[in-house]
């Protein structure tokens, strides 16, 4: 059976003037459907690239990424942003939410955006903050604030979700909170889940772990038997 993401020699080269910065160094690596999988690696090792790539929000220099059987690479500008919108939801850092929409109505902007959503209500409600739609993110804490980014994604009823370093601006317990939402999101739905962290405590509960330095894939590990966050201590 072909892999759900399958990555073949990927390489990202950005230019700087007359310096070639090789983000991405001949990646290689494939996802199965409906797997929790951590990418893992110091600050500037290339994660954040190769998961603007897989999301259609950066363009690979060389090599080839299929996506559910689409390549990636050879979209059309059109083509790439109906992706983005069908296929693929982002939680970020940062929450990237609007301060002057409530919760509710920053997760029905995804909604509008896309070709068959989930109802904003209902997705709060699988987050836990059925009771905070009406309140807008400066009246909410970072957890709740990052589990509203969450249920944005998610309305869009995506085939992946990317994560971006999503528990770096909360504190332990709130982190903790989240992951396991994630996790549990992935097992619920079985939707393909990725999270890119440097953080290599996590790694336990992941179905698959890729390691990244200095652009290159540096060692793949596979969970037989991946534990709940809960019995994770970082």
């Amino acid at each position: 059976m072909a892999s759900f993401i399958s990555l073949q020699e990927v390489t990202k080269i950005y230019h700087m003037g007359d310096v070639e910065i090789h983000a991405c160094d001949g990646i290689s690596f494939d996802i199965n459907e409906g797997e929790f999988v951590i990418i893992v690696g110091p600050s500037g090792a290339g994660k954040t690239t190769v998961l603007n790539i897989l999301g259609g929000m950066d363009r690979l220099t060389d090599g080839k990424v299929e996506v559910d059987g689409k390549d990636i690479g050879t979209l059309s500008g059109k083509r790439l942003i109906e992706y983005r919108r069908e296929d693929v939801g982002f939680v970020f850092q940062f929450y990237n939410l609007m301060q002057n929409l409530t919760a509710k109505e920053n997760v029905e902007l995804a909604s509008q955006i896309c070709r068959d959503p989930l109802h904003a209500e209902d997705v709060l409600a699988e987050v836990g903050l059925e009771h905070r739609m009406d309140n807008f993110p400066a009246q909410l804490s970072g957890g709740e604030q990052q589990r509203v980014a969450i249920a944005r994604a998610l309305a869009k009823n995506p085939k992946l979700l990317l994560c971006d370093e999503p528990t770096g601006a909360l504190d332990y317990q709130t982190g903790k909170a989240i992951l396991k939402l994630l996790q549990d999101t992935c097992r619920r739905k079985r939707m393909t889940v990725i999270v890119i962290t440097h953080n290599t405590a996590l790694t336990p509960m992941a179905d698959k772990v890729i390691h990244i330095r200095n652009g290159k894939v540096s060692q793949k590990e596979i969970n037989e038997k991946p534990v709940p966050v809960e019995q994770i201590e970082w």
